[in-house]
């Protein structure tokens, strides 16, 4: 498209129960364990939903490309499980390994009927190419994207959904942007994203 892109419809999730503190939670005025819709998460306790909650943007994005498509969408720790089972993520004491592609793409695919294409080497255009409401794009970028006037310090380590390119621009959903400019339908300069993009991603297909 050459127009900029409008709305997407797809529903956004954040990576936290309370979406709308988002910014609390990025600037540390506000811990984890204190987000007050934790259990809506499913997590047992306050600390683990507050190990998880930034561990699981990919699974944030995976909750709108189910509600996206009408599938039910499950609680976070349902999600967290399932992926474990898959070894889509491998715990390492207080890291976590993952999102880990492959395993991530052959589980959605057996459980969900999701095509997902797994693209170590995916360039920008073919993203701006690709992506859309029904066929998005999950892209490996670093989480200071919701500020893309800034330098990031790296590329990579955070993923968003791309649903839409045009006009110059990237939309986005951010499973850890902030309020109002930077989580749902996000606009964001393709010379913008391209300092956040690791090169890397899944097209949803």
């Amino acid at each position: 498209m050459n127009q900029e892109p409008g709305a997407s419809g797809v529903p956004y999730f954040a990576q936290w129960e309370s979406t709308e503190l988002a910014q609390r939670f990025v600037d540390g005025s506000l811990a984890l364990a204190d987000d007050p819709r934790w259990a809506a998460s499913g997590a047992a306790t306050a600390a683990e939903y507050e190990y998880w909650a930034n561990k699981v943007c990919g699974l944030a994005c995976l909750k709108m490309i189910l509600a996206s498509s009408g599938r039910p969408v499950p609680p976070m720790m349902t999600l967290v499980e399932r992926a474990l089972s898959w070894q889509a993520y491998i715990p390492q004491g207080d890291r976590v390994a993952g999102l880990i592609y492959q395993p991530f793409a052959d589980w959605v695919g057996a459980e969900y009927g999701i095509t997902v294409e797994v693209a170590p080497d995916l360039p920008l255009a073919a993203v701006a190419a690709a992506a859309s409401a029904q066929t998005p794009v999950i892209a490996s970028v670093h989480a200071w994207i919701r500020w893309p006037d800034r330098e990031p310090p790296a590329r990579g380590g955070h993923l968003v959904l791309v649903t839409g390119a045009g006009g110059g621009l990237l939309r986005l959903h951010n499973p850890s942007g902030v309020p109002p400019a930077s989580q749902r339908d996000a606009l964001v300069p393709v010379a913008d994203f391209a300092r956040f993009y690791a090169g890397r991603g899944m097209l949803v297909r």
